[in-house]
């Protein structure tokens, strides 16, 4: 499923407007410990996580993400969403929580 088609059938909220919608998720990785989602995220994957610092963005580059899912109300500040928005990463605000969020893409089939 392309981030586009995710977007429109969950209502979820896009932070980062001007990215590529385009990419197409391969699974999901649910963490919040930075270390282990830079060990065992895997390319192409949506990343859930409540983490909200300007270290998001890096480790999603750095594991070749599809998107972040920012769940259970977390919100990032302005800089990390200029930040992902300079490295053409998209940042999506779910309003659930990460169980929720990972449960609705098994849902979709992701």
């Amino acid at each position: 499923m392309k981030l586009d088609e995710l977007l429109e059938k969950t209502g979820w909220k896009l932070l980062t407007g001007g990215v590529d919608l385009d990419r197409e998720l391969e699974g999901a990785y649910c963490g919040d410990l930075l270390s282990w989602v830079m060990g065992k995220g895997e390319p192409g994957q949506a990343w859930i996580t409540v983490q909200v610092h300007m270290n998001i963005v890096a480790v999603a580059q750095l594991r070749e993400f599809s998107c972040v899912l920012i769940a259970d109300g977390a919100n990032p500040p302005q800089d990390v969403i200029a930040r992902a928005v300079d490295e053409g990463l998209p940042m999506i605000a779910t309003g659930i929580p990460e169980f929720g969020t990972a449960r609705k893409l098994i849902e979709l089939g992701i």
